[in-house]
């Protein structure tokens, strides 16, 4: 059984919320970029965030 390849935390520091410009948290547990001021969450596959709104989960 292979692991999904983790997300680099350090890519936080370049990538911004694609609708408000905002900042991003990083949620492990759920695999998530959280923009809290735009209320979506963007998911990470393979280790790859995915900053598509039509991807993203609302909170």
């Amino acid at each position: 059984m292979t692991e999904s390849p983790q997300f680099d935390r350090r890519m936080l520091e370049a990538l911004v919320c694609p609708v408000s410009q905002s900042g991003l948290s990083y949620d492990a547990e759920r695999q998530e970029l959280v923009s809290r001021q735009a209320r979506l969450a963007f998911p990470i596959r393979d280790g790859i965030p995915i900053m598509l709104v039509s991807e993203a989960r609302e909170l």
